[in-house]
């Protein structure tokens, strides 16, 4: 699989979205790479967690995001299913996933129910190692400052606002990854 033929289905060369979403996709999947080359005893499969990342945010220019010159009609917190749809059509239920569940720190049926969200009515968050792996890393790279790695307290600040099981999760992946 190339994902960055995939993202040329869907995003001219050319275009402002598609330098944003090759360059944050590219950070994340070099972080995560990183992450899971320094956990070996965790058997991560480093070729899915590649092209995954690559792929997390391909549903972003069906939403409407105009400072990432996104343009569609979704809002952008249906980008992770709209993806995760897409990548279903492509033929890749694996990374479908990871796109849907990729979003905050994954989304619960609760959370989704309690702030009325307008996606889909299902648990939403990362299951597989890889998928929370990734999940993780894209914390670290916003699309409005390129290659800007955050800190792990600016992302709890962040996440504080989604509430305490954001929060908390984020905090077991620092432990399980970082070792913090």
């Amino acid at each position: 699989m190339n994902p960055l033929a995939i993202i040329e289905k869907y995003y001219p060369k050319d275009s402002e979205a598609y330098r944003i979403l090759v360059t944050h996709s590219r950070s994340v999947a070099d972080k995560a790479l990183a992450l899971a080359r320094s956990h070996p005893e965790m058997r991560l499969d480093l070729t899915f967690i590649e092209e995954a990342a690559m792929l997390h945010d391909i549903g972003i220019f069906l939403c409407d995001a105009p400072d990432i010159d996104c343009h569609g009609k979704a809002p952008y917190i249906c980008h992770g299913y709209l993806g995760a749809d897409l990548m279903r059509e492509e033929g890749y239920p694996r990374h479908a996933l990871v796109c849907e569940r990729h979003t905050g720190t994954g989304l619960s049926l609760a959370m989704i129910e309690a702030q009325g969200l307008p996606v889909p009515r299902r648990d939403m968050r990362p299951v597989s190692m890889e998928e929370q792996l990734i999940c993780f890393a894209d914390k670290f790279y916003s699309k409005t400052k390129l290659k800007k790695e955050k800190s792990a307290d600016k992302i709890r600040q962040s996440l504080a606002k989604y509430g305490d099981e954001s929060v908390g999760r984020f905090n077991e992946w620092c432990k399980l990854f970082l070792g913090e």
